[in-house]
């Protein structure tokens, strides 16, 4: 467990998203009562409280904050709304402690019609501002007229406490249960405030907020319209496996310290992690036409770090045998005792040496999840206990691929992932995909009707990296469900590449250039398979 709330507590400190607003409107709905009036209300054969309802004035761009404490602020003005308050199914449950699964509810003061649920991050433990924010560009869902809901899943603590695990219920509310819960209290809600209910629903989160907009797709196919989900934490105890195999494979050749411990942190030199970054460029970057250091041709990157190795003795400008040997084996992901691959490859891309607070997962790989260095590792002991484990069996939605329900009613979910992400390989949810397409109608049909998948080079956890990590899935996802418009191209900015924009395709497709034109703007590329 140790292990995992690690894990989650530096997946919670880059669950931010992006893009360019999408350009839709519709007509408003004005509050049927005063945001005041809705402290006391109550829903027959609920256990809901509205501890408190604030009329929120409207707020200048640049001022509000995506997820505090944490600085970055939304870049356009957020329209005023109320701000519900409350809690569900308040209780005292083990060692004393005193439980309910906390929301928050923005009610815009002019309401598109729109539901939305906002996804959460790591383990939770707080509400977060609804703001809506997860792959909706520059413009949250509240700034659009949606009403957004958000939750902390059912206990209060920081992100990364997971002692509300020893309470049965708190441990099945944060698996399972919120998502429903608060659905469908927050629905009522929205129904009450304005005297009707949502035209629609949509659901859009990363990370953990990635595995509950699954879980909304596999479990709940009646309750949404269209779902986004990105960088899905739909299997920790097998993604933390792949970290730390990672870790495992470098320790065997790091140098010792003083003390004569491994230093992970020192198996590759800065020099050495450039000459592995500027190779996979070497390799992979102009397949898709241009070279800008973005692969977008991720299916076709099949770089042989061999190509660096020395011929003689080790220099700043190769690398040496056992370090060729080391990055295939790290990169190729964990195996069992009989040789099965247990969890997927990584891809390699251009943010696999990032700096910086999220860094990439070569950088990473001393700070993995755990102890700080692994001389050993048992695959299979790990593999068993991940099996083992109810509660994270019931976490995760890795294994549900049959989506026929949710799709017979018209709905749709799109998937993305960061390609450079050092927590959850893109690979793996590229195979989920793959199996979910394939066991709810074939993949010409899903891809035609329901589904997309989109690989975002470059970016690592949610956002950040060499990337352009600001797009606009959220709107994609509604053009689809409300006009029948499947989405093709997205255009995509960043803050990395300042001036450049490029259409993010939904796979098999990729980014291609078309030969001619500025090289920086998106209407000089194609969507091409």
């Amino acid at each position: 467990m140790k292990t995992i709330r690690t894990f989650l507590l530096v997946l919670a400190t880059v669950l931010l998203t992006m893009g360019p607003a999408c350009a839709q409107t519709a007509p408003t709905t004005q509050p049927a009562m005063k945001c005041a009036a809705m402290v006391g209300w109550k829903i027959p054969g609920s256990t809901m409280v509205i501890t408190k309802a604030t009329a929120v004035p409207e707020s200048r761009p640049n001022t509000v904050q995506y997820m505090p404490p944490f600085p970055m602020k939304v870049a356009v003005a957020i329209p005023s709304y109320c701000k519900v308050e409350g809690e569900l199914d308040r209780r005292v449950g083990q060692g004393g402690i005193h439980f309910a699964i906390g929301f928050a509810v923005a009610l815009p003061d002019r309401w598109n019609g729109r539901f939305l649920f906002q996804g959460g991050g790591g383990f939770n433990g707080s509400v977060l501002p609804p703001l809506g924010t997860a792959a909706a560009g520059d413009t949250p869902g509240l700034a659009r007229g949606f009403a957004v809901v958000s939750t902390d899943d059912g206990h209060k603590g920081t992100i990364w406490d997971t002692s509300f695990m020893a309470d049965q219920e708190a441990a099945l509310d944060f698996a399972n249960d919120t998502v429903l819960k608060v659905t469908r209290t927050a629905k009522a809600i929205v129904a009450h405030y304005y005297g009707r209910s949502a035209a629609h629903s949509y659901f859009a989160g990363c990370s953990t907020g990635g595995r509950e907009g699954m879980e909304a797709s596999e479990r709940l196919p009646e309750e949404y319209d269209g779902i986004v989900v990105g960088d899905p934490a739909m299997e920790v105890r097998m993604a933390s496996l792949g970290q730390n195999w990672f870790n495992y494979v470098l320790t065997q050749i790091a140098p010792k310290d003083a003390s004569g411990k491994p230093d992970p942190a020192r198996a590759f030199s800065a020099s050495d992690r450039k000459l592995v970054h500027d190779g996979v460029l070497k390799a992979c970057d102009a397949m898709d036409g241009v070279k800008d250091g973005l692969i977008f041709n991720v299916g076709a990157c099949h770089f042989d770090p061999a190509v660096l190795q020395c011929q003689g003795t080790k220099t700043d400008s190769c690398l040496s045998a056992e370090q060729i040997g080391a990055l295939k084996k790290a990169f190729a992901g964990p195996v069992n005792s009989h040789g099965k691959h247990v969890y997927t490859a990584f891809p390699w891309d251009s943010g696999i040496t990032a700096e910086g607070r999220a860094p990439g997962i070569l950088t990473n790989a001393a700070a993995t999840f755990g102890p700080k260095y692994h001389e050993t590792i048992d695959v299979d002991a790990i593999v068993d206990t991940a099996a083992a484990d109810g509660i994270q069996q019931i976490t995760d939605t890795v294994h549900w691929t049959e989506l026929n329900t949710f799709f017979a009613r018209g709905g749709k979910v799109l998937y993305y992932h960061g390609v450079s992400d050092p927590y959850f390989s893109a690979l793996d949810t590229l195979d989920y995909y793959k199996r979910m397409a394939k066991d709810s109608g074939g993949m010409a049909i899903v891809r035609a009707q329901s589904s997309r998948f989109y690989f975002v080079p470059g970016m690592l956890h949610c956002r950040g990296g060499p990337s352009l990590d600001s797009f606009d899935l959220l709107g994609a996802v509604v053009d689809w469900v409300e006009k029948g418009n499947a989405p093709e191209g997205i255009v995509a900015t960043g803050d990395t590449f300042p001036g450049r924009s490029r259409p993010l395709c939904p796979w098999p497709e990729y980014t291609q250039y078309k030969g001619s034109g500025n090289s920086e703007d998106a209407a000089n590329f194609v969507c091409q398979e």
